[in-house]
């Protein structure tokens, strides 16, 4: 089947310089746009999130992490491994007992923007009206 010029998607660029000033910020932003990603990347497992939110209350021994999200103390290991990593989490050794706790007011930040921002969005969701564009016909 040979598609006619009319089937295609036509590219439209309204703004080109705005259009350039996006390309070479991106451009000049890829280093640290790529850190971000493995940063939402950490953030987008479960059991790293909760370990996170475990270490917002205050430090934990591994143990006690393990405890606290009902994991093994190596699953906990493991998970520490790669948020040290991306110097989310610190760590610091007390004798036999190593401490686990949030690298940075940083950390501790982004984890209460992302909360408060999905309670906002909750609250957002209880007053707009239902969309019923895509509602089947009664």
């Amino acid at each position: 089947m040979v598609q006619s010029s009319s089937d295609s998607c036509a590219v439209r660029c309204v703004h080109p310089d705005a259009v350039e000033a996006a390309r070479v910020a991106l451009a000049d932003r890829a280093e640290r746009l790529d850190g971000a990603r493995a940063l939402f990347a950490a953030l987008g497992d479960p059991t790293r999130l909760r370990l996170l939110a475990a270490l917002q209350v205050g430090p934990l021994c591994t143990c006690d992490l393990a405890a606290t999200l009902g994991v093994t103390e190596s699953a906990v290991s493991h998970q520490l491994r790669g948020l040290r990593a991306l110097r989310l989490v610190a760590s610091d050794r007390d004798g036999k007992v190593v401490y686990h706790r949030l690298d940075d007011d940083h950390v501790a930040a982004l984890l209460s923007v992302a909360a408060e921002h999905v309670a906002e969005v909750a609250v957002e969701d209880e007053t707009r009206p239902a969309d019923t564009t895509l509602a089947p016909a009664a």
